[in-house]
């Protein structure tokens, strides 16, 4: 069993809108996957509430409680964990990185974004788990300058080769319960998601095989 936690002490880069995407993209891959919703704001939970397929399993978890229930998985059956965070410096960031295999933090191309996401290094960098980079929100072509710069983030991680444009398919899609890939399963979102899945399994298997 692998734990994916979607971090980052800035309000909204997409952490939720990833979680979801990814979680469903999972599913369809024929995996038993987990959602724990430590955001206060319940964005996954609330999602979840208006699904009618009954997979992925979504439950509310404080802080403190999420590595027992991390724990708890593991004789569960599950492949995936995945924890949802708030969108602030909390206990439930620290304690979802600490719980994690993997972090994937969502970032704005954006100076003012990408700045914001040093605290969250620091916190994985102290706890020692491994960070993959996400950019979110981008423009179907962004310029160059800010691929650029966010390019920088290397230099703490490992930054996903592909990137989440700004699409009304995540919003639609979340509005009626269902993550991208079922709502729009031949549109352009999706197969940023399929393929966004695709490279975090290969990162997370990576870092379990060489750790």
């Amino acid at each position: 069993m692998k734990t994916i936690a979607f971090v980052t002490q800035k309000g909204g880069a997409g952490k939720s809108t990833l979680c979801i995407s990814c979680a469903v993209a999972a599913v369809e891959a024929g995996k038993n996957v987990l959602v724990l919703d430590t955001d206060p704001q319940k964005t996954v939970y609330e999602w979840w509430e208006r699904r009618e397929a009954e997979s992925p399993v979504v439950g509310v978890v404080k802080s403190n409680e999420l590595a027992a229930f991390v724990e708890r998985a593991k004789g569960n059956g599950f492949d995936y964990v995945f924890v949802d965070t708030g969108g602030k410096s909390d206990p439930s960031t620290n304690a979802a990185i600490e719980s994690a295999d993997f972090c994937v933090v969502p970032c704005r191309p954006t100076i003012a974004d990408i700045s914001a996401v040093r605290e969250t290094i620091e916190t994985a960098k102290t706890l020692k788990k491994p960070v993959g980079f996400v950019l979110t929100q981008t423009l179907a072509r962004e310029r160059q300058e800010k691929l650029q710069q966010a390019a920088a983030l290397n230099a703490f991680g490992v930054l996903s080769p592909v990137r989440i444009v700004s699409r009304g398919d995540y919003q639609d899609s979340q509005g009626v319960g269902l993550g991208v890939t079922e709502y729009a399963p031949e549109g352009k979102a999706a197969e940023e998601t399929k393929q966004l899945w695709e490279w975090i399994v290969s990162r997370a298997n990576k870092i379990s095989f060489t750790g």
